[in-house]
């Protein structure tokens, strides 16, 4: 096992869509929580592997977190809502003792021909750096599950500094055992973090928890490190939104969207 990772992958394989997780899962408000990375990943994987059809890739995957999803074993089930050679739409949950806990779909598209010509917008994402500074005090924090799972280059902001942020980030382990990741589970797993490297808000005053997230690829990522840089708006009266943008070492490959609750921390 690798020095400071809680386990060999985030879940273990039981068969028939059923998985066991481990504890490189929990996210840092609690050992017994899910992040939501892991597990939009898993609901990705097995979106990519629903009669699949030659030539088409999965293009958008939305992530409905019904309630928290606990570090334990979990149900996945897909099925085909609208099939087709070029577009289908995809329906997907995760279920934890028969109690849905996510709920997502997917848009699988047929892949754009080879003589298309590129068009891009974003700017080529600053350089991955050899290392980093440390991410601050993490003394509330559970910080021994995906947060150790994963290994961060953060490059400003971040979770326990005032946004917008930007960072590169890999997986130290892959998401189910004796899997490499493909492309997509890898992006999957890193989007959720996006509100805690964007936030500009005092995580000590603030509860701030996403409802959902969006990822939209319109390429797949290649190699294992992604640049994410990410920004968070709100206001009084209303919620908060996340943006960020995914990056390769090449360019930009797509976006992130997160809606948020913003409520006051609780006195201690």
């Amino acid at each position: 096992m690798t020095e400071d990772v809680p386990a060999e992958s985030f879940y273990e394989p039981l068969g028939d869509g059923r998985f066991a997780s481990t504890p490189a899962t929990a996210g840092p408000w609690s050992p017994g929580l899910q992040h939501g990375g892991p597990v939009s990943a898993l609901i990705g994987r097995a979106f990519e592997r629903h009669d699949p059809v030659p030539g088409t890739r999965v293009a958008r995957v939305t992530v409905e977190i019904l309630s928290p999803v606990p570090v334990a074993e979990l149900d996945v089930d897909v099925r085909v809502v609208r099939p087709g050679r070029r577009i289908a739409f995809l329906e997907g949950r995760i279920t934890h003792d028969g109690r849905p806990v996510v709920h997502a779909t997917a848009w699988r598209i047929m892949a754009a021909p080879a003589h298309l010509e590129a068009v891009a917008h974003g700017p080529m994402p600053p350089p991955l750096p050899d290392a980093t500074r440390p991410f601050g005090d993490w003394s509330d924090l559970h910080t021994g599950g995906y947060l150790a799972a994963m290994e961060w280059r953060l490059l400003d902001g971040g979770f326990a500094e005032p946004g917008p942020g930007t960072t590169w980030a890999r997986s130290r382990i892959p998401l189910v055992a004796g899997e490499s990741d493909t492309p997509l589970v890898r992006a999957l797993t890193l989007a959720d973090s996006a509100s805690g490297i964007g936030s500009q808000l005092d995580l000590s005053k603030w509860l701030i928890i996403n409802t959902d997230v969006t990822v939209a690829l319109h390429r797949d990522p290649v190699g294992e490190w992604l640049c994410m840089a990410a920004s968070l708006d709100a206001a009084p009266g209303g919620s908060a939104l996340c943006q960020a943008t995914l990056a390769d070492r090449s360019g930009e490959i797509g976006r992130v969207m997160q809606t948020l609750l913003v409520d006051e921390r609780a006195s201690a």
